[in-house]
């Protein structure tokens, strides 16, 4: 049996404006199948506009984006079919429980009920909530609502999985939780992952990296290789100039 071997996500020389602001210019990456890749920048950089572009909530103006091999503009149902999301905002329903909010989105992707439960079961399991599935979000924690969040995205069995600024707000122990949770599911090499965030202490020297500034591409890489012999957070300031307090804030 023949694997597909096509990347989760390929972005192609994506610009995109919002009126005479140029949020997007040429931007270019892949997230292959089973990896973790870090898109990094500072508010304002593009990043949620990148996003908002690859799940069809903009349309790009110029450009491609690919997910599984599906173009997002000739075949949306398909490309979006195969990814699942984590939008910066929290998107639950917080007067319903965990497992109902899973049926829920089950139903969206005509998920019947039995298997519904069954998948909820399984991702609960995968993102440490199983015995948290009966509570109403309500109740959860930051950190408990993200990885919720995360098994939600998780249902329909998505190729890629993207995650705009999905920490913000945690404190540190839920931020590596959610991180560790996330980065287990690309080892698994299930799914693709693309974790855009501004912090640089969520990125490993072998994770590869995108840079991102004022909507353009600085650098793609390895963070070590990209950082060489000085901090990754200190790299990218040199590379734009931005104000320190920036990259911490």
């Amino acid at each position: 049996m023949q694997h597909d071997t096509k990347p989760a996500l390929r972005v192609d020389d994506v610009s995109h404006a919002f009126g005479s602001v140029q949020a997007l210019e040429d931007v270019s990456l892949t997230v292959a199948r089973g990896e973790f890749v870090a898109l990094l920048g500072v508010n304002g950089a593009g990043k949620s506009t990148l996003f908002s572009l690859i799940t069809r909530l903009y349309d790009n103006i110029s450009g491609s984006i690919e997910v599984c091999g599906h173009d997002v503009r000739r075949e949306p149902g398909p490309a979006l079919a195969r990814m699942g999301v984590v939008f910066q905002s929290r998107s639950l329903d917080m007067s319903l429980t965990i497992r109902q909010n899973l049926r829920y989105h089950a139903a969206l992707h005509g998920i019947g009920r039995r298997e519904a439960i069954e998948r909820g079961d399984r991702v609960l399991e995968r993102v440490g909530l199983i015995d948290k599935g009966g509570s109403k979000v309500a109740t959860l924690s930051g950190g408990q609502v993200r990885r919720a969040e995360i098994a939600r995205a998780l249902m329909h069995d998505p190729t890629l999985l993207l995650l705009d600024e999905a920490t913000v707000g945690l404190d540190v122990r839920s931020r590596t939780d959610v991180v560790d949770t996330v980065r287990a599911l690309a080892d698994s090499g299930e799914v693709g992952v693309l974790w855009a965030t501004h912090l640089f202490d969520e990125v490993r020297p072998a994770d590869p990296v995108v840079l991102l500034h004022k909507g353009e591409v600085l650098a793609k890489g390895s963070a070590g290789e990209i950082a060489g012999d000085v901090p990754l957070s200190d790299r990218f300031l040199a590379l734009t100039g931005v104000d320190g307090r920036e990259i911490a804030a």
